[in-house]
Parts: C-alpha cells; sequence; structure tokens
C-alpha cells in the first residue's frame, strides 16, 4: 500500500521496481518445444538420475516461439521423478553453454504436476503468497519433445542471484536452501536445531549453501536462534519467519519447514537478517499428510486438516524441534502478531471466496489443454472435479473448496484470529515539516498501538509508541486517535501501525512489514530509465552498444552533477564520480554503464548484471535514487512512468527522450504477424511482414543459413540450396521475435 501526500515539499509515492518477467504469467499458458538428438534421450536422462549425477543432456529449445541452442537438461527434483513414467519434471538450464536467457530467465524448472488433480494448487500458492512476502513467480507451460505433445507442467521462478536480486536489493549474502541430502523421515532434517554439532560441518549434510561464503554466518543464526533467541532478531527477519508459517499453516503446506523440515531458503540481506523464503507449494491444500511434527506426527485426515491448529508447536509438542516456531512465536505479542497475519490471508482470500475465481480461472486457461495431456497422472474427470470434492489415489487429494471452506470457518473463530474484538486501525494521516514526520490514525480496541518507521529505504524498522494523549499531534486525550512524531530530516519514510490488545494484534497495512506506507519527495535527479543488456538500441561515441543508465531533471533548475555516485554495490556508494557536467530542468543524461572509463567522463567503472542486481544513485552518502530489478532481456528497457516520477515498467526504449509510457508486454511481444509461403517450398520463398527486421533462416541444428534485413511487406529469398527438411524463418528487432516453421522440400 503506497501513501500520497502533496504539501509544501510536493511528495508524492514511489514505487521500488520488483521486476517483471515475461515468462512466469499467469494470464497465459507458455510453451516449452526440447529438441533432443538423441533418440534414447529418456534412457540418458533416466540413467542420470538413478546415478545421482546432476549431468544435463544437451538439447535446443524453443521457448514461446524463441529458439534456443545448446541448452541443459535434466530431471527436476527427487519424489516426483520416476524411471517408469513418461512424464517427468525437467530443469532446464539455458545458459548451460551459451551466455543466453529468456527475457531475464536463465533456468526453467518444470514440474510434472504429479501431487495435483486439480493443477491449480501450486500456482495458486505462489500467487497467494507474493501479496505478503518474496515469493516466486509461477505460470503454466505445454511441454513438447521432439515435436510430441509430453503435458501441461508448472513452471516456477527459481529463487536464485536474480530473484534475490529483485527483492532484497543484492544477491551476495549468504544464501542457504534447506533441504537435506536425504530426508530422513524420523530425523530432524533442515529444522534449525543445533543438534548436529558445534561445527559448521556439522550441516553440510542437511543444508545446501548457495552462495561461495557463509557457513560461518548460518552457524551464528543457528546459535542464537537455539541458545539466545531474545537477541534472534539481530540476525534473523522475524515478520518474515511468522509470514511464512502463517502461510503454510493456513494452505495446509505441510511439505515445509513444519512437516519434514525442509523446501525453504535463507537469505542474508544488508542489514544481517536471514530472510525466510517459501519453495516447492506443489502439495499444499492438503496434499501433503504425511505428519504435522507434533500432535499428527503419523499422518493426518482430510477432516483433520479443516481443524489443523495453526500453534501446534506452541501449544503442544514437537517430535523434533521446530526452534523457528517455538522460539519465534515465544512472546505474547508475536502470537498475536502470528495470528494477525493468519487472520489478513483468511479475510482477502477465503472468507470472501475471492480465490474460487482464481481457482475458476487457472483451470479455465488450461482446460483444453489438459485434457490433451495424455501423460497426465489423473483423468479429465479428476481434474474438474478435485476443485471442489477429493479425489482418491494412492493418497486423499482434497477439495479445493471443500477444505479451504471449512478451514475458513475455523480459523475465523480461532481466538486471536478472530475479527472479533480485535483491533481496528483507520488508514493512517501523516504530515512532515523540515525537521520531522507526524503520524495519526483512529484505532479501536487496543490497549496498545505501536508505529514501525524507518527514513532510510531498505532499512531497518524502528519502533515507537504511538499515544492517544492529546500531545501526540493527536486531537484530544482519550478521543480514540493515537499519535506519534518522528524527529527527522529526511525526506523519506517508510511506516505501518500494529495495534494490540490481550487476545488479538492487527496492522496496517494488513500486509506489514512486506508493505508498508511511505512517503517521498519528488527527486529533483532521478534514476529514470536504464538497460542492462543492449545490442541494437543505442551506440556509444566509439560505436560499442553498452549497458546505460539515464538520469533526469525534475526540478525548474539546472543541476551540476558533480558530487553525485552511481553504483551497483550498497556497501560501496562512491563507486563512481559523476563528472562535473549539468542537466538543464527537463533535460536528461546518458550514462554508459560499461567498465570502461577510458572510453570517456560517461563511461562508469561498473557494469549492469543483465541477470538482475540494483543501482544507486548517492551525494553526500545518502541514496537519492535507487532502483532494484530481476532479470533484462535484451534490447528491452525499463523506466519511470509516469515520466520521472512514475514506477519501473518494461517499456518502449527511449534513451534521452521522455518515456511515453508505450508498454511492453506478452501480448504486444506477439503482436506483429509474418506469413512464409509457400510451404512446404522448394525452391523460392516468399515472407509477408507488417514489422521490419532481420530475417533468420535455421535448420533444425540452430544453424544459421540465411540472414538478412526484413523490410515491411513481401520479400523474396532464394532456398535452393537447401537441403529437404524442417527449417525455421526467424524475424527479430528490439522489440519482438516471430518464428514459423518451414518444410524444404
Amino acid at each position: 500500500m503506497r501513501k500520497t501526500l502533496v504539501f509544501v515539499l510536493c511528495i508524492v509515492a514511489v514505487f521500488s521496481s520488483r521486476g517483471q518477467t515475461w515468462f512466469h504469467n499467469t494470464s497465459h499458458v507458455s510453451e516449452v518445444k526440447l529438441v533432443f538428438e538423441q533418440q534414447n534421450w529418456g534412457h540418458i536422462l533416466d540413467s542420470f538420475y538413478v546415478d545421482g549425477d546432476e549431468e544435463r543432456l544437451l538439447a535446443a529449445a524453443w521457448v514461446d516461439g524463441v529458439y534456443y541452442d545448446s541448452i541443459g537438461v535434466r530431471y527436476k527434483g527427487f519424489s516426483s521423478v520416476s524411471i517408469n513414467r513418461a512424464k517427468n519434471p525437467f530443469n532446464i538450464k539455458l545458459d548451460y553453454t551459451i551466455d543466453q536467457n529468456h527475457f531475464g530467465v536463465d533456468k526453467i524448472k518444470l514440474g510434472n504436476v504429479i501431487q495435483d488433480p486439480s493443477f491449480v494448487r501450486e500456482i495458486l500458492s505462489y500467487k497467494i503468497a507474493r501479496n505478503y512476502m518474496p515469493a516466486s513467480q509461477s505460470n503454466y507451460c505445454k511441454v513438447y519433445i521432439n515435436d510430441v505433445f509430453w503435458g501441461v507442467y508448472t513452471s516456477v521462478e527459481s529463487v536464485d542471484n536474480s530473484f534475490l536480486a529483485q527483492h532484497f536489493g543484492s544477491s551476495d549474502g549468504t544464501f542457504i536452501k534447506g533441504n537435506p541430502s536425504t530426508v530422513n523421515l524420523n530425523g530432524e532434517n533442515s529444522n534449525l536445531s543445533n543438534s548436529p554439532g558445534t561445527d559448521t560441518s556439522d550441516y553440510y549434510s542437511f543444508y545446501e549453501l548457495k552462495s561461495d561464503k557463509g557457513w560461518a554466518a548460518f552457524y551464528n543464526l543457528i546459535d542464537k536462534l537455539n541458545n539466545n533467541p531474545t537477541d534472534i532478531e539481530q540476525v534473523l527477519n522475524v515478520d518474515r519467519a511468522l509470514w511464512m508459517h502463517a502461510l503454510n499453516y493456513t494452505l495446509i503446506n505441510f511439505d515445509s519447514y513444519i512437516g519434514y523440515a525442509q523446501n525453504y531458503y535463507l537469505y542474508e540481506d544488508k542489514n544481517g537478517q536471514f530472510n525466510p523464503i517459501l519453495w516447492d507449494m506443489n502439495q499444499s491444500f492438503g496434499s501433503f499428510r504425511l505428519t504435522d511434527a507434533s500432535d499428527f506426527f503419523r499422518g493426518f485426515t482430510v477432516e483433520e486438516a479443516k481443524t489443523m491448529d495453526p500453534l501446534a508447536h506452541v501449544n503442544s509438542f514437537s517430535v523434533h524441534p521446530r526452534p523457528l516456531i517455538r522460539n519465534v512465536i515465544n512472546t505474547g505479542q508475536r502470537e498475536r502478531m502470528y495470528l494477525a497475519h493468519i487472520r489478513a490471508i483468511v479475510q482477502e482470500h477465503f472468507a470472501n471466496e475471492a480465490y474460487k475465481d482464481e481457482l475458476d480461472e487457472l483451470q479455465d486457461l488450461i482446460k483444453s489443454d489438459v485434457s490433451n495431456d495424455t501423460n497426465k497422472f489423473y483423468s479429465n474427470e479428476d481434474f474438474l472435479a478435485n476443485k471442489t470434492s477429493t479425489v482418491q489415489d494412492l493418497v486423499d487429494y482434497p477439495g479445493i473448496t471443500d477444505l479451504m471452506d471449512a478451514r475458513s470457518t475455523y480459523l475465523l473463530n480461532y481466538t486471536g484470529i478472530s475479527p472479533i474484538g480485535a483491533p481496528s486501525i483507520a488508514e493512517p494521516l501523516d504530515t512532515k515539516s523540515e525537521t520531522s514526520f507526524q503520524i495519526t490514525s483512529s484505532v479501536t480496541l487496543a490497549s496498545m498501538v505501536y508505529l514501525y518507521y524507518r527514513d532510510e529505504i531498505g532499512g531497518l524498522f524502528n519502533r515507537m509508541e504511538m499515544k492517544d494523549d492529546g500531545l501526540a499531534g493527536d486531537d484530544q486525550a482519550m478521543d480514540g486517535i493515537y499519535g506519534a512524531s518522528i524527529s527527522s530530516s529526511s525526506a523519506n519514510l517508510d511506516y505501518y501501525v500494529y495495534a494490540e490488545n490481550d487476545s488479538a494484534g492487527t496492522f496496517s497495512p494488513s500486509n506489514a512489514a512486506y508493505n508498508f506506507y511511505e512517503i517521498r519527495e519528488v527527486k529533483q535527479l532521478v534514476i529514470n530509465e536504464f538497460c542492462a543488456s543492449n545490442s541494437t538500441i543505442i551506440s556509444d561515441e566509439n560505436g560499442q552498444f553498452e549497458d546505460w543508465i539515464e538520469l533526469f531533471n525534475n526540478g525548474d533548475t539546472t543541476i551540476n552533477l558533480l558530487g553525485y555516485f552511481l553504483s551497483d554495490d550498497i556497501n560501496d556508494l562512491g563507486q563512481w564520480g559523476l563528472p562535473e557536467i549539468s542537466i538543464a530542468a527537463g533535460e536528461y543524461a546518458l550514462i554508459w554503464a560499461d567498465n570502461d572509463e577510458e572510453d570517456g567522463i560517461l563511461h562508469t567503472n561498473f557494469k549492469l548484471a543483465s541477470g538482475g542486481e540494483a543501482i544507486y544513485l548517492s551525494n553526500g552518502g545518502e541514496i537519492r535514487d535507487e532502483v532494484t530489478f530481476g532479470g533484462q532481456a535484451s534490447n528491452i528497457t525499463s523506466g519511470r512512468y509516469p515520466n520521472g516520477t512514475g514506477p519501473f515498467v518494461l517499456m518502449e526504449p527511449t534513451p534521452e527522450a521522455f518515456n511515453s509510457g508505450k508498454r511492453l508486454s506478452v501480448n504486444e511481444v506477439t503482436a506483429a504477424e509474418i506469413k512464409v509461403f509457400p510451404n512446404p517450398a522448394n525452391n523460392r520463398l516468399f515472407v509477408e511482414s507488417d514489422v521490419a527486421g532481420t530475417i533468420e533462416i535455421i535448420n533444425s541444428q540452430g544453424q544459421v543459413l540465411l540472414k538478412d534485413k526484413a523490410t515491411k511487406g513481401l520479400s523474396e529469398y532464394d532456398i535452393s540450396s537447401f537441403q529437404t527438411g524442417i527449417y525455421f524463418v526467424i524475424l527479430h528487432n528490439n522489440q519482438i521475435i516471430i518464428t514459423k516453421k518451414l518444410l524444404k522440400l
């Protein structure tokens, strides 16, 4: 939730760019076509799996009509793989041998939907989770192998460096995956206890270090969590942990930290706090019921899932330690905060039945493709029925609405979750003077009200009590208006409000602290547009196509850039100093981020990472503007719209020009059309197009046999020298890529 204010300093709302991805988009079904040279590709992948080898098989792929050569393919996961079935999950590495990505995505993970007759559990769970914490994007894919339709798969965004940069503004912190090398059904697994020992090597078999270093920092987290939990907020984002537990318990997602203590990540951000990240939600909505590691450690039924106690590990026992629950939800206030998070999830998705519309939309999107999926594990009748009714197979898969309607009723009657008697918070009002911010809000049924705030973007939140005494900027004592004054000369403020009584707590906004109210001053100098992968848009003075950053002067006076710095490292804001040049009001400056200062005064000493990172503009040691982004596609930019003040959106490149707001989307990328005829063709080929660009014809091995400029209208090509076979005609420019299959006689 974003606050917009207008006062003497002209403050407006500003959004951080959390990245956009064209591939992981639930509004459409993507298409992945794998091409293996080996006819026994299945046997080879089976052998890799049986041998426990993460070796990949070289292949090619078409992803939504774009061709990628020399990719690497292996199976994904363990329990969902079987050498006795056709439809196995895939892990596709696009940059296996070549530096290439699909609109910023370099790894595609395809799930075979083996534990979900409804096909919606994973996609819907991630969609809900993204409202409350950083969570992967996800969508559906139609998968073909050597031109044979293999089935409908789910695809979930990898939690990798691009994901971390997009959500945390860095990717060089300690990064841990909570998955043991072998899951022990009667063991502790990745439960974050200190049972393994005091040496970091004792934890190697229970956790995977994804970063280059960090075992010492990770052990410090375990030590504090188990031995000194009163100081846990020094090293753990407690609120993020509460949200993870709230989502897992609400959605009955027990193939997680709750059940066998696995399937999550931890990332240490720039504040030194570890942040839990959800992973592998394909068995949510009660599909996994083997254990809750507490009262139902031997497993539980569908009916028992409906009334699963969200405080089981607090109120009852843990078969094996669960310190991330017991030692975090260890005060009355944290318990009330945790239950308030559950209330938000239930009220915003289930009690209002909004999730039923989402269920319908997702199934309607894939209904015809699922019907044609002859490799799926359940019938078409099961697919439709499991939305509402239990499907019986090796286990009972609960009907999603049957489960969640009952669970919603149970949770909203649970003390601390029930809205009856819970505090109510009106949307806060805020004002600013030169030296302070004043926040007020009408609050009912509260014994304590707190303001959480920070004036450093991305920093830790501070806490102060809000008072209703007539002296805290509120109107009169005991009138239900609570106020707080924050001394700060900063122009920026992020904040949220938390109120509680003895039985319940409430946040405003309801999905705090992931979301919050923010006050932003209109900056005179801003990062306005950037390109992290430029090969055709614009060249520098030496004719080279380099990454670039566009600065814009929002004000009405000229700005001298001396004293300003650009950086892609939060720990080195003074990485590159801008030269002594001026930008007139309403004008732009283009900076080449090419790590080649010798090329001129507008060339930086760092490059942008197309996989995702952050850009900081600073002055006097303070961040004046910043943007965090995920993976970027070639020749596509992200820019502010409205120009100079708005959030970052994918858009047509406009270097040193006004951002028109013409945004790019999947539909726009594929909107243009070409006609290829005759098809099949013999000696002559005609291509009719409504756009200009470059035309290429490649064979099935990815070799380019013809490359030429394409103009609008009709073009003719001589293909008499081509051998009989399948070819692909590709038309591309800096906005679109269109592919057509051609049969040469």
